[in-house]
């Protein structure tokens, strides 16, 4: 009975002191975080602020490892360079997971980070540098992107020649359907074969099983609206449409008086412009300050014309632009069609409607000096008018005439007169005497 008694302590105690060891290494489990943030759409400056900001987050959390879902056909080249070196240089484990596509600068990122995982059917590469047009870069470009693509892929310890292939439609790997002019994209079961993915997996949940993260604590951070906006804003193509708005708004408010929908809308995008610029880290209030000094240098110009204070307030508003430019080449392209655009709205006013821009008003003479308008000069020969003569040489329509006795210096009104013609005096203004043949 004592024996049996002893048995189910010691089997009871032992029980105890397991559960004891089990609770604090749940409780460690636990104490793991693991941070999901989202690649989605065009890859832009805009992005780079949202993941600087998630991979920030994550290393104050001590967190053990930061997944980002990719879904992207890719976008800029400096963009993704410089998130690049955000997640090399990031001291947290980083892992993509491609849920559906990491195209072009979306499988470079992919590349710079620790571990890939894909889901079935998920396609990685057609990685080819293309200018805003769609055209081919350069050679200079392309040799830079060749060179950043092969980095990653040696930093991730994969064979780069894949990486090259996905920018190179000059490497022949056909049995992956690369070579002969087209880019190697791969599959997520050839991303296997290469190495160039861990393995497949359907969801979030088993990736963290596959990782050893399945007891983490997970959690998400996505984007602010004001981060959304601010990739939309810094979008090329929309930078070019907001700074076209903006100065054609400006050049459409200079036909009416007072400040009125066409400035409000003008202003109204280039607030747009700064403000998206702002929120992706592209522009500092320094920047907005300039522009605002060039407007104000641009209305003193109306009251202290001369055009070197207008010329410096131009000057500080492209200024302005360039500063919060992530691209100077993209920026003078998006300001070379704003301006042109403008410059033809403003000849298509002046010519449709007839009317002169207030700001040239404020420069151009207008006024003419006309007898009617009482400008004579010191011997205005009124008398003369009336009076009929000959043509004593040629009117071209600059000649001279005898009336009465008197060689006078006239003018015909345009047309030629020969000489012998008769002519009469209908018009004098000052030393100017117009005569028409009669």
């Amino acid at each position: 009975m004592r024996k049996n008694l002893r048995r189910i302590c010691s089997s009871f105690l032992l029980v105890l002191i397991l559960a004891g060891l089990a609770i604090p290494l749940t409780a460690l489990a636990k104490d793991e975080i693991v941070y999901v943030a989202p690649i989605e759409n065009t890859v832009e400056k805009g992005l780079y602020a949202f993941l600087k900001r998630a991979v920030d987050t994550a290393e104050e959390a001590q967190a053990k490892a930061i997944i980002f879902e990719v879904d992207t056909p890719g976008g800029a080249v400096d963009a993704a360079a410089e998130i690049g070196k955000l997640l090399t240089s990031a001291d947290l484990k980083t892992i993509a997971f491609i849920n559906k596509q990491a195209l072009s600068a979306g499988a470079y990122i992919s590349l710079c980070m620790d571990k890939i995982y894909m889901v079935p059917g998920a396609t990685m590469g057609s990685a080819a540098i293309i200018d805003q047009q769609g055209n081919a870069a350069g050679k200079k470009a392309e040799s830079y992107w060749l060179a950043a693509m092969k980095s990653a892929a040696v930093q991730g310890n994969r064979d780069p020649i894949y990486a090259l292939a996905m920018a190179d439609e000059d490497i022949d790997l056909p049995q992956y359907g690369a070579g002969k002019g087209k880019l190697l994209t791969l599959t997520s079961e050839q991303a296997l074969e290469v190495d160039y993915a861990e393995d497949e997996v359907n969801n979030l949940e088993e990736l963290l099983a596959e990782t050893g993260l399945e007891n983490a604590e997970v959690r998400n951070i996505d984007e602010t609206f004001a981060e959304k906006a601010a990739r939309f804003l810094t979008h090329p193509f929309v930078v070019t449409v907001l700074l076209t708005i903006g100065i054609l708004g400006f050049v459409l408010e200079l036909f009416s008086p007072g400040f009125g929908l066409a400035g409000f809308v003008g202003l109204s995008a280039l607030l747009m412009f700064f403000f998206g610029h702002m929120v992706a880290g592209l522009a500092g209030y320094e920047t907005i300050i300039l522009f605002i000094i060039g407007i104000g240098l641009v209305l003193l110009e109306f009251f202290v014309p001369g055009g070197i204070i207008g010329a410096l307030g131009f000057a500080a508003i492209l200024g302005s632009f360039f500063l919060a430019a992530d691209n100077v080449v993209h920026m003078a392209i998006s300001l070379l069609i704003a301006i042109s655009i403008s410059i033809l709205a403003a000849i298509i006013m002046m010519r449709v409607f007839g009317k002169r821009l207030k700001l040239f008003n404020k420069i151009i003479l207008t006024d003419s000096t006309s007898t009617e308008k009482g400008f004579v000069s010191n011997k205005n020969r009124l008398e003369l008018i009336g009076l009929e003569g000959v043509a004593i040489t040629p009117l071209r329509p600059a000649g001279t005439v005898l009336i009465e006795d008197e060689r006078i210096d006239v003018v015909s009104e345009g047309a030629y007169i020969p000489k012998g013609r008769k002519v009469k005096i209908i018009k004098t203004e000052g030393s100017r005497i117009v005569v028409r043949e009669l």
